[in-house]
């Protein structure tokens, strides 16, 4: 049975899905917690106020309040982790990474009300991340739950290939470590093969997180995503590693 929808009211709905992001869009670029790069042939940074901004090698003089060690989250989504990482570790500045504005809206709007001041969030193609840093500006980068690509043409889209660590290996210390959880079993043993492959050091690895209970408490961030993916009893791993 086909379900009729009438023109005028999908119209609406679309009207308004289109309004809601023009709305957000609107907004982040009015926040002081939110950088952007929104040309991916021209890439460049744009503040509040739509003001260029050259950030590469100042983030933590002129982008965040207190000069503290830089941590990254590629494919941020709302922010959940950047911002509970944010609170747990005070002691750094977290940037959430991600190119869909209207979710990192509502990760920039929270931090804003919750008045986190070692956040901040940056909207970009990750492709373009080693753009925007100096050689070892950041010391950490975290891979939270990324899409898998699991097509084998999409291989090199995936955030733990080997053209993406060759980016990471241009702006993370050389004690930097990079961290990936994900539920995706296809994803984690392609890691693991990068690693080996490129002699990676491996840090920890659980093929069971939640059965194998390490004491790290950053690992027990709940995203929306990984709350559906734990209700649907799947696994998660995790593992972390260093460049060379």
């Amino acid at each position: 049975m086909f379900l009729f929808v009438p023109h005028s009211i999908l119209f609406l709905s679309l009207w308004l899905m289109a309004k809601g992001k023009l709305y957000k869009f609107d907004q982040i670029n009015s926040y002081p917690n939110v950088v952007q790069n929104p040309l991916y042939t021209a890439p460049r940074l744009y503040g509040s106020g739509g003001s260029e901004l050259n950030l590469r090698g100042q983030w933590a003089n002129n982008f965040f309040v207190e000069k503290l060690p830089l941590v990254l989250e590629l494919g941020c989504g709302h922010g959940d982790y950047s911002r509970s990482l944010a609170r747990m570790e005070s002691n750094k500045n977290i940037l959430g990474v991600d190119i869909k504005g209207n979710r990192i809206y509502t990760g920039a709007r929270l931090a804003l009300q919750e008045n986190l001041r070692n956040v901040g969030f940056l909207r970009t193609r990750i492709e373009q991340i080693n753009l925007f840093f100096d050689t070892a500006e950041v010391s950490e980068i975290w891979i939270t739950f990324p899409d898998p690509f699991l097509r084998d043409s999409k291989e090199n889209r995936r955030l733990t290939s080997r053209p993406f660590i060759d980016r990471y290996a241009r702006i993370l210390r050389s004690d930097g470590i990079i961290h990936l959880k994900t539920d995706s079993d296809s994803l984690f043993h392609f890691t693991l093969g990068v690693i080996h492959s490129a002699g990676l050091k491996i840090v920890n690895l659980y093929n069971n997180l939640y059965e194998e209970k390490p004491a790290d408490e950053r690992l027990y961030i709940l995203t929306h995503y990984e709350k559906m993916h734990l209700a649907n009893r799947l696994t998660i791993k995790y593992v972390s590693f260093m460049l060379p």
